[in-house]
Formats: structure tokens, sequence, C-alpha cells
């Protein structure tokens, strides 16, 4: 009973110095032997009287806020995905267009030596042309791989602004949505100059075709073939 006593005096003065409504109430009531056991119903009474604030609010549970969340991430994670693909693309693009203009250069150097070099020389400065063609062909194939892939992360992305769109996540979709016309316009930008670049190129070629018909000079086999069949001229 003593220990019970000192533990009551104990919380009595911890509750004192907490809530102090509940000062009024004395110490040596709870011990007295005399009605103890009363005095200690009505600090359980007072007890009971303080309010216990909600630690988390159940709506923050509810299954819609959970869709809204994970369709967050799931924009957050597309938009990612769809910038680096983008930046890629861009990349790939310039390098195969820099390489288009390096072979229109070296197609018009060819047209303005027609009929100027021996068979020796046109030799040599067509396996220059050729060499160029190759590494245009290889960086052609780089960017047409990485297109797929940009084109991939396009349709993730616009899905999951269309998910976002459906769950009431309105903030996340129209960023994902706008997110998605800065990167479309960004690679179509660079497919613009690629295809000025590709116009250029066949013009060339078209030029030195009908150069090399009107010129007496002996050209490698092979050199004169039907450029409407050249595989590496891509329509758009």
């Amino acid at each position: 009973m003593a220990a019970g006593g000192r533990w009551l005096r104990s919380c009595c003065s911890v509750l004192r110095r907490s809530f102090p409504v509940l000062a009024s109430v004395r110490q040596r009531g709870l011990v007295g032997r005399s009605g103890q056991w009363h005095q200690a119903v009505g600090l359980g009474v007072a007890l009971c009287a303080v309010p216990v604030v909600e630690q988390q609010s159940s709506g923050s549970l509810s299954n819609d806020a959970l869709i809204r969340r994970a369709v967050s991430l799931v924009t957050d994670s597309t938009a990612t995905l769809l910038s680096q693909t983008t930046y890629a693309l861009i990349e790939a693009l310039t390098e195969y267009t820099k390489a288009v203009y390096t072979l229109v250069s070296l197609y018009k150097q060819y047209s303005n030596l027609l009929g100027k070099m021996n068979s020796e020389e046109v030799d040599a400065v067509w396996q220059v042309v050729i060499g160029a063609r190759v590494d245009m062909t290889t960086k052609q194939q780089e960017y047409l791989r990485l297109e797929s892939s940009w084109m991939t992360a396009l349709r993730l992305s616009e899905m999951a602004a269309e998910a976002a769109y459906q769950s009431g996540a309105d903030q996340a979709s129209v960023t994902a949505r706008s997110h998605i016309q800065v990167m479309k316009s960004q690679v179509q930008e660079v497919r613009l100059l690629s295809q000025k670049a590709e116009t250029k190129l066949a013009e060339a070629q078209t030029e030195e075709l009908i150069k090399a018909q009107g010129e007496d000079s002996s050209l490698p086999q092979g050199v004169l073939g039907n450029s409407d069949d050249d595989p590496y001229l891509r329509e758009d």
C-alpha cells in the first residue's frame, strides 16, 4: 500500500505540472487512509477527460490517396526515362546530321574535281567518299535504334499522364503532359535539321551524277549507280 501511495504521489506531481486543470487535486487525499479509493477514482476520471490527439488521419490511408501517391511516382519515373532517351536521341541525331553534311561536302569536292584527276586519283577520292558513307550509315542506325527507345518512353509517359488524370492527381498529370510537349518539341527541331541535311545530300548526289555523265573521265565501276536505289537515303 505504501508503494502504491508513492506511485500515486509521483503521478499526481507529473499531472499537475502537465495539466493545470488537475492542480486542485490534493495529494493528501490520494494517500490518506480515509476515502483514498474515491480520490483514486476521481483521478481516473480526470485522466479520461484529457483529450487524445489522433496521430494519423484515416483519409491519408484511403485507396484513392494511395493511388494518387503511386501514380505521382510513376509520372516522375517516366519523365526521367523520357528525358534520358530524348537527350540520347538528340545527340545521335546531331552526330548523324554532321555525318550527312560531311558527305555532302565530299560529294561537292568530288564533283568539282571531275575531269581534273586521273583514274588513280579518282579511286583515292572515291574511297574517302565511301568511308564517309559508311560512317553516316552507322550513325543513322544508331539514331534509329534510340528513336525506337524514345517512342517507347513517350508512350509510357503519355499513359502515366492519363493515369494521373483519371486518379485525380491533376498536378502530376499537367506536369507530365507539359514535360512531354517540351521533349517532343526538342526532338522535332533536331529532326528538321537532319531532314534538311538529307535534302542537301540528295542534291549533291544528283549534281555529281550529272557532271560525271557529262565528263569523259574514267570512273570506277559502280560510281554512276542509280541514285534512286541508294540505300543510304531515307524517305521521310
